[in-house]
């Protein structure tokens, strides 16, 4: 069969998905080539922590812009309506459109008649959920048109074809920017008032909104994954845990928040307090780890690797033969792209231990001062 347009365009997304391009270059080329297929006049990526499904950050396209990210996550996480990117997840294909979700009625949607429509002008939405290939979701896609021409079945079949080579791409870009940037000394931690505003911080404010691409705490616009947090904790209290999610900076870093309510004496007020701190291994590790595209079963046999178990070990803790843990062991060399067991955990070793060599440890065993020295920088 001849190769048609919209073949080459899913094969080069294919290729530019493994090319190793950090995430906002691979962001930027791969919509400018998924325009060649499916014509939109702007666009939303949004970044996802795999463990929650929790937005991490956004890459805008076209009109969009920053500066009304509050009133979006108000419609997307507050006002109820007739899907979300949460449901997205469940839709076949893992894709779905607004008119076609409101049977060529968009008014039936709250987002659309109050945001969309009168904020830009939008006729249509397309939302897709990104899978990679071991099951996890590492953001979603949103597509926009202005000029009436609803998203087609077509139009929505194609992005769910390709949404499994743009998750890739955003893993890779994440992988190839892991472990860099300056580390927080301390937690930082916000107390945010019931209109949103920080009413309180502590010391390394400034300098966590300057890496989250905040700007200035007297214009400062919380962060969509942020935002969740602190709506999710106005809505929890009284649960035994607090809402988190893991986030990754400008410089890279990843970074884990928490987020609970406030109340006075009298059990009254709606201030949320926010803690922001690094990610400690436990939450990287298996970040890194899923993000190589491994499935849960070579996760296991890769953490048990890490505490430096033996294939007979490995095989009784996992109730497998040794066979089969050697049948793992050899797919996961091929996909993280190392030769040995070594390789495997001095590949860990140097993007998470490395750095943070000469500290003191704490009781834990893991280092009381989880910075890097300034002779590992």
């Amino acid at each position: 069969m001849p190769t048609t347009h919209a073949d080459r365009i899913h094969a080069h997304l294919a290729q530019l998905a493994t090319a190793g391009l950090d995430a906002p270059a691979f962001t930027d080329a791969a919509l400018a080539l998924l325009a060649r297929a499916v014509p939109f006049g702007s666009a939303c990526v949004a970044t996802a922590d795999p463990a929650t499904r929790i937005l991490t950050g956004t890459t805008k396209w076209g009109e969009l812009g920053n500066a009304s990210d509050t009133e979006w996550a108000r419609f997307e996480y507050e006002v109820p309506d007739v899907y979300d990117f949460r449901d997205v997840a469940d839709r076949p294909g893992m894709v779905t459109s607004l008119r076609a979700e409101t049977a060529d009625h968009p008014e039936r949607s709250a987002r659309f008649a109050r945001y969309l429509r009168p904020e830009w002008g939008f006729t249509d939405e397309l939302r897709a959920a990104l899978r990679a290939d071991n099951g996890d979701i590492w953001g979603y896609l949103a597509l926009y048109r202005g000029d009436g021409a609803p998203f087609s079945l077509a139009d929505q079949q194609f992005v769910s074809s390709v949404a499994p080579q743009l998750a890739i791409g955003m893993r890779v870009g994440l992988l190839a920017a892991a472990a860099h940037g300056v580390q927080l000394d301390t937690p930082v931690v916000l107390v945010i008032d019931a209109e949103g505003q920080i009413s309180q911080s502590s010391p390394g404010t400034e300098e966590l909104a300057a890496d989250l691409g905040a700007g200035p705490l007297d214009r400062f616009l919380l962060p969509v994954a942020l935002r969740s947090l602190v709506d999710a904790a106005r809505t929890t209290d009284g649960q035994p845990t607090v809402p988190r999610a893991r986030l990754r900076t400008a410089s890279g870093r990843w970074l884990v928040a928490r987020a609970a309510p406030l109340r006075s004496r009298d059990g009254t007020g709606n201030d949320v307090v926010v803690t922001i701190e690094d990610a400690r291994p436990p939450e990287i590790i298996p970040l890194i780890v899923a993000a190589f595209g491994l499935t849960p079963r070579e996760q296991d046999v890769v953490r048990l690797v890490l505490r430096g178990l033996g294939t007979t070990q490995i095989a009784n803790e996992l109730y497998m033969s040794a066979y089969t843990v050697q049948d793992h062991l050899k797919t996961v060399f091929d996909k993280t792209g190392v030769r040995s067991r070594r390789e495997l955990t001095a590949k860990i070793f140097y993007d998470q231990y490395a750095p943070r060599m000469g500290n003191p440890l704490a009781p834990s065993g893991w280092f009381a001062q989880d910075t890097p020295t300034a002779s590992a920088r």
